[in-house]
């Protein structure tokens, strides 16, 4: 169990300072992307402005030229260097059809188009810098230098890339790790919850393992390092989350990955509707204008906006709900998944320690009020989780104006001592506190079974009783895990870092039995590359930044928003911002409706776009009844695709879970 340590400010050291100074974000207008984007939108609505309010086209005119050249130039000259690759982009097909929208007078439609498309490139480009810049934040959690002990006993400052295995570093009070190692000498409290996510720290001894940027606690250690500073645990979290963004297959809608054949086809079929006529002597205008009224008609811009609403719908009413997703791509995914993998604390669990049991000695002649009151008042002066949590739980109690603790000390791996009213007080790990045949002991054992840490309270020496203190689930992590089963059909895995008998315990009243414990966060990578190896479509639930990982390399990844790390947050495709279990299978029941409804909303864009072709290539078809038909098959899937904006839409995805 962890001692209670008595965090006082320390003063930094070498710069490994407790609290590292987080990297700047990068400026929204820093990216030319966004600045493009932001152009063409005050220009577009500057010029739909003077439209509507009857100006003279000179006045507007060169308004939507410019939000054409601003805010299509970019995806244009992408979609060229695409086309001399043989691959027809998106891009460079919708910029062409907002310049034959131009080209038979439908200006502001072309013109929305650019502006529409032009923004999507400015978030997905804001998405990737964010991404970025939270990498770099990582790196602040690992100090920039060390102070290293020479071969005579001195101690010399140095920066962490210069050290090497074998080297012996000391560690002060406060200061964060420098190095992967072992600890040679001295004993204190580790936190290191950014790599293994455990709630609490951990106690520390000569032999133990460390790892570089976890947070010291009130003992000195001298620790060799073992590893090599860039093959550091935390750098292997940066690097891979760096590659798990790199190599992940890009990720396409699936309409998108239709439209680019049907656009091949659409293009050469228009030019036959072109030429072909020509060849038997037909009128330029009659084949230009039967073939332009192909072109719309078949506009694969139908197709694409029958996708669409039904997407963003169900983005705009899970947003509404408390999920945040990141796009549609992620929207259209999320009802993919067959499988889920769990992390456990701030997850599934609340992520702070509380006493859950309160157990006083038979013959120690105190109540559960009395022995919280000693402990609470021994604890005061503490900052430790563990501390904390013993004041929150006598102020749970109402146990107020606690006695003034003196001659207060804490004890690296032991405890806290004080003296309380003329009794001398410790809270503590058992084994410390206690002589090895106490029957004290036998009850700390009982709920360490129970998946509790179990402190003990000594009063002048005796043992006066015990505390069970543990991270307590989330009041939905039932409903939520029973949801999620329900809607893949299996069980979801826990993946976590904490141990075995905590993760145990807390899986066994959720009904979860597929339990990994004591993951490093590789191994997580590890567990999701072999369920995704069996042919499952695996979705990650995670806080942390030792979740990140897996977060980036899983099919979905969903971070949880109240205390989730900035790389967990920008790793992951959607985020929980009020910390509800419950909405995710919500999300994804809501995600499956949406692509019903994309089905449907194809069907009925096919059904217009085949009948409407047929006319115009058989018979005769007017220009105008074309665009008419076109834009009334638009309005249809687009009114049919915002029937999920609804509320009445969240709570049938939420009650029809199992789909």
């Amino acid at each position: 169990m962890s001692s209670t340590l008595d965090q006082q400010p320390v003063r930094a050291v070498g710069g490994t300072s407790p609290a590292p100074v987080r990297s700047a974000r990068t400026r929204l207008l820093a990216l030319p992307e966004v600045r493009w984007a932001l152009a063409a939108l005050v220009l577009f609505l500057a010029a739909l402005t003077l439209d509507l309010l009857g100006a003279p086209g000179w006045m507007w005119g060169p308004l939507f030229a410019a939000v054409y050249v601003t805010g299509g130039w970019e995806p244009g000259w992408e979609g060229l260097k695409a086309l001399r690759e043989k691959t027809l982009d998106v891009d460079l097909l919708m910029v062409v059809a907002a310049l034959g929208a131009a080209a038979i007078g439908q200006v502001l439609d072309g013109a929305l188009l650019i502006v529409i498309f032009a923004t999507s490139g400015a978030l997905e480009a804001v998405a990737t810098a964010r991404t970025a810049d939270s990498v770099r934040g990582l790196l602040d959690l690992a100090p920039s230098t060390a102070t290293r002990i020479r071969p005579d006993g001195g101690e010399e400052v140095v920066p962490v890339e210069q050290l090497a295995v074998g080297d012996v570093v000391l560690v002060r009070p406060g200061e964060r790790i420098g190095g992967d190692g072992q600890v040679v000498d001295g004993s204190s409290d580790v936190d290191q919850a950014t790599i293994t996510g455990e709630p609490l720290p951990v106690a520390k001894y000569v032999g133990d393992e460390v790892f570089a940027g976890t947070l010291n606690g009130t003992g000195a250690l001298r620790v060799r390092v073992e590893r090599d500073p860039a093959d550091s645990v935390l750098a292997r979290i940066v690097k891979m989350v760096e590659e798990a963004a790199e190599t992940k297959a890009p990720t396409q809608l699936f309409i998108e990955k239709v439209e680019q054949r049907y656009s091949l086809g659409m293009v050469a079929a228009t030019v036959l509707i072109f030429m072909v006529p020509l060849l038997f002597a037909s009128g330029v205008r009659e084949a230009l204008l039967r073939a332009m009224t192909f072109m719309i008609v078949a506009s694969p811009c139908a197709v694409v906006l029958a996708t669409m609403p039904p997407l963003l719908s169900a983005m705009a009413n899970a947003g509404r709900h408390g999920v945040l997703i990141k796009s549609a791509v992620v929207m259209e995914r999320l009802g993919q998944v067959d499988a889920v993998a769990l992390d456990k604390t701030g997850t599934l669990t609340e992520g702070a320690p509380r006493v859950v049991d309160v157990r006083p000695f038979a013959g120690s002649g105190l109540g559960e009020d009395e022995l919280l009151r000693w402990a609470a008042a021994a604890e005061h002066p503490s900052e430790h989780p563990l501390a904390r949590a013993v004041l929150d739980a006598a102020d749970a109690r109402e146990l107020r104006a606690l006695p003034t603790a003196m001659d207060f000390a804490s004890r690296p791996g032991t405890g806290v001592v004080a003296t309380v009213d003329g009794t001398r007080v410790a809270v503590g790990a058992p084994h410390r506190l206690a002589g090895a045949d106490d029957p004290a002991l036998d009850e700390a054992a009982r709920l360490e079974k129970q998946g509790r840490t179990a402190v003990l309270v000594t009063l002048d020496g005796k043992p006066a009783g015990v505390l069970g203190i543990a991270d307590r689930p989330r009041p939905d992590a039932a409903e939520a895990t029973r949801d999620l089963t329900a809607l893949t059909g299996s069980a979801p895995v826990l993946l976590t870092g904490d141990n075995p008998r905590a993760a145990q315990r807390l899986a066994s009243g959720l009904g979860i039995t597929d339990v990994r414990a004591g993951l490093l966060p590789q191994d997580k990578v590890a567990a999701v590359r072999e369920l995704e190896g069996a042919g499952r479509r695996v979705l990650v639930v995670g806080d942390g930044v030792n979740d990140a990982p897996a977060l980036a390399a899983a099919h979905t990844g969903i971070a949880m928003g109240r205390a989730g790390s900035d790389l967990a947050l920008d790793a992951a495709d959607a985020v929980v911002v009020r910390d509800e279990l419950a909405a995710i299978p919500t999300a994804v029941s809501l995600s499956r409706r949406a692509r019903r409804l994309v089905v449907q909303n194809l069907v009925i864009a096919g059904t217009f776009i085949t009948l409407l072709v047929a006319w115009d290539l058989i018979g005769t078809l007017p220009l105008p009844l074309g665009v008419a038909g076109h834009e009334g098959s638009t309005v249809i899937v687009g009114l049919n695709g915002l029937r999920l904006l609804t509320d009445r839409a969240w709570r049938r995805a939420r009650g029809g879970t199992a789909e």
